[in-house]
């Protein structure tokens, strides 16, 4: 083999690698946005839950919660979020999380809730989800998505 297509092959190797590193940090700041995001809006419902504006005391009592659970689920949400924030238990948030939203769902089709209402929950946990699998390789190598 000449040395011409040694450097070829060496040229192309490093190329691929500096895409491979390129497209991993676009993924992984990607994840950092969505995840981001969904634990600005958990937070935010959580204060929610403890001050009780009008429009979540009406919420709750169209959805059949009593108003008084406002704190106990506004605790688990922010425990839940706390967990989805630190890096080292991610993922055990993101199941916490998945979990809130269930109930969530199960709640808004039990009172015959909108379409939305309904939906908007699982749209969540996909992006809760979403932003620590394009953030976290080792959930990659678990659950590997090939397009």
């Amino acid at each position: 083999m000449s040395n011409a297509t040694t450097s070829n092959q060496t040229a192309a190797m490093e190329q691929s690698s500096a895409n491979v590193k390129s497209s991993q940090k676009g993924m992984t700041w990607t994840g950092r946005v969505l995840s981001g995001f969904a634990i600005l809006f958990m937070l935010f419902d959580a204060f929610g839950k403890f001050t009780m504006p009008s429009y979540v005391v009406e919420s709750f009592t169209r959805l059949g919660i009593p108003p008084s659970q406002g704190i106990s689920i506004g605790v688990l949400l922010l425990v839940g979020t706390i967990i989805y924030a630190i890096p080292r238990t991610a993922v055990l948030g993101a199941v916490l999380l998945t979990g809130f939203l269930g109930g969530a769902v199960a709640i808004q089709m039990r009172a015959g809730s909108s379409t939305f209402e309904t939906v908007f929950p699982v749209i969540f946990g996909i992006i809760v989800w979403a932003g620590i699998y394009l953030r976290d390789c080792g959930l990659r190598r678990v659950f590997p998505v090939h397009g």
